[in-house]
């Protein structure tokens, strides 16, 4: 009996050894690169990725609405928060991502969106994610990838507060909208064509 109880206690500690492995090598960045629609779509495509949520980080008060975002008066931005598994992708990979589908170089803008809630900016939460933020705007500014300097801004992650759940999954659920086939489907498609060897199987 005393041998059967500590094997079914050695079981359950090794199970417990295994899940905890397993999420070990998840991470999480939060990502503002203009309208949390467009990013979210892409993120959601990129193999490694385990969730994408859409919401608002970088401003002065809790909690904030979509609305009270829009006004440009709570400081925050839109962005995205990525939990990914770093044995399938790294956080290199998502910067890679990141200044591919979105304009490092318009201040507080993208496209015909604009206001600071529209601002490019990277929360890290790590000495890792700044390094490699850091040294990627480093790189793509002096390869002059793009005709005008990155105004990118990296700063340390605070707080991270959820958009209304509408916005959750926004081109998935509205594919036909004016917005998503004239804004976000060309970036996804950009997306899908420069990483096509790192795109989820579906």
């Amino acid at each position: 009996m005393k041998n059967t109880i500590l094997i079914s206690l050695f079981a359950l500690a090794l199970n417990g050894f295994s899940q905890t492995k397993k999420t070990s090598n998840l991470d999480t960045i939060t990502l503002g690169g203009g309208c949390y629609w467009c990013v979210e779509a892409v993120y959601e495509n990129l193999d490694g990725v385990k969730s994408v949520v859409s919401g608002f980080s970088g401003g002065k008060n809790a909690n904030p609405t979509y609305e009270e975002v829009c006004t440009g008066t709570t400081g925050h931005a839109e962005v995205v928060q990525i939990t990914f598994d770093k044995n399938v992708t790294d956080i290199n990979e998502i910067f890679k991502v990141f200044f591919t589908v979105h304009d490092p170089t318009t201040l507080n803008r993208q496209g015909a969106d604009v206001g600071t809630q529209y601002r490019s900016v990277i929360f890290y939460k790590n000495a890792e994610q700044k390094k490699a933020a850091e040294s990627i705007i480093a790189e793509l500014n002096k390869a002059k990838v793009y005709s005008n300097p990155i105004v990118t801004k990296v700063e340390p992650f605070k707080a991270f507060y959820k958009a209304e759940d509408y916005h959750q999954n926004y081109y998935s659920n509205n594919k036909n909208q004016p917005y998503c086939k004239m804004v976000i489907q060309p970036k996804l498609e950009k997306f899908e064509k420069v990483f096509k060897d790192k795109l989820k199987k579906k």
